[in-house]
């Protein structure tokens, strides 16, 4: 009877956690999201110091290559192609969001659809809080059809 109590309790407050941690994750993504769709100066700070960025790229031929870019030159690269984004109206939409536990982290899973594309494409987030209790992007993981991230690496 106490092991049915125990596992019984778990259960119910380990799902309890799960849940408000993803009602706060769901948040953050939002912020996130409108943070990066307006261009907002505080975009960078959603992500760790170390954040590891990766575009999927998809070539032409069917096949991918994953491109690594050092979050430095990812914010640089961002800040030069602001304008030309804002000009277009450039904006991600994201959808089928799936959240996973993946031990301390979590992984929030979506198809992206950029606002000047009729496509969906797979990205991912593996967002952790920090020594303050903040959620910060330990990792961003976004397929891509654009060919000059290839260059990026």
């Amino acid at each position: 009877m106490k092991n049915f109590l125990a596992v019984l309790f778990f259960l119910l407050f380990g799902n309890i956690s799960f849940a408000n941690d993803t009602e706060d994750l769901m948040q953050f993504f939002n912020e996130y999201v409108n943070a990066a769709n307006s261009y907002s100066c505080n975009y960078f700070d959603f992500y760790t110091n170390n954040a590891k960025i990766i575009r999927v790229v998809e070539k032409p031929d069917g096949t991918q290559e994953s491109v690594f870019i050092p979050l430095e030159k990812y914010k640089s690269e961002a800040k030069k192609s602001t304008k030309l984004a804002k000009l277009r109206n450039y904006k991600n939409k994201y959808l089928n969001i799936k959240i996973t536990k993946q031990g301390e982290d979590y992984k929030i899973a979506a198809m992206r659809m950029p606002s000047t594309s009729d496509y969906k494409i797979p990205a991912h987030f593996i967002v952790g809080k920090d020594s303050d209790g903040n959620w910060k992007i330990k990792e961003e993981s976004m397929n891509t059809k654009v060919q000059r991230f290839l260059n990026c690496s």
